[in-house]
């Protein structure tokens, strides 16, 4: 299952988007339904994640947390604690809370960015932040491949 691109949607007055049908398509052509909805750890946005995807990322987290550590535990409860669970309805659109559009600075402009196996949703406004200049991109991209060191600044 692979989410990709990056498309702009309006969120309604009720808070609901569509998403969108290319990220349908993806999730109906692996039989998943169910959705669950957490703001990011790292940045100021939502992310969407097929129930499949979110159970192999939680079975990833236990496995390195000790139920038998008291800050362990304190990971896992805020982890799993702070999710919502999203259905599409018949049209495809889904409630975004209002809870979460705050975390996420959400007015009504957004923007899905597809990130494999799961989707972000970005506040239209703060996506470019996100995106590093092309050339910088070229540069970072080759280091990479070419398997040398990204952290320096040649």
């Amino acid at each position: 299952m692979r989410f990709l691109g990056n498309i702009e949607a309006k969120i309604d007055v009720k808070g609901r988007a569509f998403l969108p049908s290319i990220f349908r398509k993806v999730l109906s052509a692996s039989g998943e339904e169910a959705l669950i909805l957490r703001k990011d750890i790292f940045e100021s946005c939502l992310v969407l994640y097929p129930q499949s995807v979110w159970n192999e990322r939680l079975d990833a987290l236990r496995s390195k947390l000790s139920r038998w550590n008291k800050r362990d535990q304190m990971i896992y409860r805020q982890y799993v604690s702070d999710v919502e669970m999203i259905t599409l309805d018949g049209n495809g659109r889904f409630l975004i809370p209002k809870r979460y559009l705050k975390l996420a600075n959400i007015d009504q402009e957004i923007s899905f960015i597809g990130m494999d196996d799961s989707i972000e949703i970005w506040s239209k406004p703060n996506t470019t932040e996100q995106f590093m200049p092309f050339e910088e991109l070229g540069k970072a991209l080759e280091s990479i491949m070419e398997g040398k060191d990204t952290t320096s600044n040649d």
